[in-house]
């Protein structure tokens, strides 16, 4: 295998802007924004709009859509186009 062309595989923090939430884990993503971490160490942050503390799939507040509602908007939208 040849040397040195993997990058690096570090701690980062990932930080959830919608729900405030921040997660230490590894990754080969880079930022010069650091943070202290409760541990003590200073890990660099990754700013993240939506993850899964905030993604309505993961949270339980996904909306499901009634398909036959949608049929019948769709039957109703287009009720006597090309008659």
């Amino acid at each position: 295998m040849k040397s040195d062309i993997h990058p690096t595989y570090a701690a980062v923090v990932f930080h959830d802007l919608a729900s405030d939430e921040s997660f230490l884990t590894r990754s080969t993503v880079t930022s010069s924004k650091t943070i202290e971490w409760t541990d003590g160490n200073t890990y660099p942050i990754i700013d993240v709009e939506i993850s899964s503390a905030s993604h309505p799939f993961y949270t339980g507040k996904q909306r499901i859509m009634d398909s036959a509602g949608r049929v019948e908007k769709f039957n109703q939208r287009f009720k006597g186009f090309g008659a």
